[in-house]
């Protein structure tokens, strides 16, 4: 009998993924665990395996379609079987249920369907009546509610009389003076989206013919950047504070932690890892700043486990040490390194970019003295740190004046959760600790 390859669900909140690279092609001879194609979640990429030792077939996705997570996307055939072989009729290419997660029974005036969780929490969201919502597919999916809600607005705005568009595409049509009728939209239900209103690549081309350019498709991962810092901003009301701290003394730390590393052939202590360790302590005390608002509730939580924003040649990703509070500085810079090196070599699991709670954002190596990061979401804060610069301050008392280096750091904080004066005392705790690294030990 057949055995379905399955396109993978890998984290909790995804619902689909978008196929990279077919490794193996139709007909081709496969091994049980050889990989058969490479997938991009909005995290990482990752590959998919194959289930069974047999002939790949029946690929049904390729290169660029996004897919519902546990759709059947290809089978593993027996030698000299063919599809259906074993009950005369085609394989269900149906969705799967994914293990661990439980569809909800709605009912639809005398029928009784299924709705995932994240449909029903969408559907909150967006004041839909989820009884009303229809669907092809053997439970209600998001992307049904989504789409349901999009056409209730475009008929409302139709039955005011008013064309169909999105609050961007008016404000652009204001600015540039481009009337919205006539546009045919590319939205749902053919509502004006703000690219039907700019000008195209190509005219933009025929325009600034006199200005040589290389353009660069926004596709892949930075395309998925884009809409999730976008989204970030837009829908956490950012506020940012800044505190400067002194670190003599945690210079002074990282010296004697490294020669410490060196005798025992350790990993070598940055200054990343040293901070990944100090704001641990810090968050401990501020579980305000370690949380995350999930519709209408906060969720505080116990899990300490901070993500490094790693730069990559096309975009960047967030490694994750987890459960950084219980880990020595030794540990925390073996991870830190270790998931470093393997970002960098597109080489991370997707354990090991999920579940963050905070994020540390580090361009004191570029010289920057100091910038205001966007939130990771569904993270509430995330801390930017500068360069060290050395500068004149008042080091005791009596008013001595002591060149010291010192690093700005800058909380951007969601306002929904975080109030300025919660903001502000994590912030004081992470200066004490920075200035005074000795107290953990206390």
């Amino acid at each position: 009998m057949p055995i379905p390859v399955i396109m993978p669900k890998v984290d909790m909140d995804q619902e689909k993924a978008t196929i990279i690279s077919w490794e193996k092609k139709e007909g081709e001879a496969v091994k049980q665990d050889d990989t058969l194609l490479t997938v991009e979640t909005e995290k990482v990429a990752i590959e998919v395996s194959s289930p069974a030792t047999g002939i790949l077939a029946g690929i049904k996705y390729y290169a660029g379609d996004v897919v519902p997570v546990a759709t059947v996307i290809a089978q593993i055939l027996k030698p000299g079987e063919n599809l259906g072989a074993e009950t005369g009729t085609k394989t269900s290419t149906a969705p799967i249920q994914p293990e661990g997660e439980k569809p909800i029974s709605v009912k639809q005036e005398e029928t009784i369907v299924s709705a995932s969780p994240l449909a029903v929490r969408v559907a909150k969201e967006l004041g839909v009546d989820i009884t009303k919502v229809p669907t092809q597919r053997p439970k209600i999916s998001r992307e049904d509610v989504e789409a349901y809600a999009a056409s209730a607005r475009v008929s409302s705005e139709l039955e005011s009389g008013r064309v169909a568009a999105t609050p961007a595409a008016r404000r652009i049509s204001k600015e540039t003076n481009t009337p919205l009728e006539g546009i045919l939209g590319s939205g749902p239900f053919g509502r004006i989206q703000a690219a039907d209103v700019k000008p195209s690549n190509a005219v933009a081309a025929e325009q600034s013919s006199d200005r040589p350019a290389e353009i660069v498709p926004l596709v892949g991962i930075r395309a998925k950047i884009a809409v999730r810092m976008q989204t970030s901003f837009q829908d956490a009301p950012h506020i940012a504070e800044t505190v400067e701290a002194d670190i003599s003394s945690l210079e002074s730390t990282r010296v004697h932690l490294n020669a410490i590393a060196a005798e025992k052939n350790g990993a070598k202590v940055s200054l990343t890892a040293i901070l990944v360790k100090l704001t641990a302590w810090a968050l401990e005390r501020n579980p305000y700043i370690n949380a995350s608002l999930v519709g209408e509730k906060i969720y505080l939580w116990k899990d300490i486990n901070i993500g490094v924003a790693t730069s990559l040649e096309n975009g960047l990703i967030v490694p994750v040490v987890h459960n950084a509070n219980r880990l020595s500085f030794s540990e925390t810079a073996q991870k830190v390194n270790d998931l470093g090196s393997r970002a960098r070599e597109g080489r991370l699991e997707v354990s090991e970019v999920s579940r963050g709670t905070f994020t540390i954002s580090n361009l004191g190596m570029y010289g920057i003295r100091q910038f205001r990061a966007i939130i990771n979401p569904p993270e509430s804060a995330i801390l930017a740190v500068g360069a060290a610069v050395r500068k004149p301050i008042v080091v005791d008392d009596h008013d001595t004046v002591s060149v010291r280096p010192v690093i700005a750091f800058t909380l951007s904080a969601d306002h929904r959760v975080i109030d300025g004066v919660v903001a502000a005392k994590f912030l004081v705790d992470l200066a004490k600790v920075v200035e005074h690294p000795e107290i953990m030990l206390a």
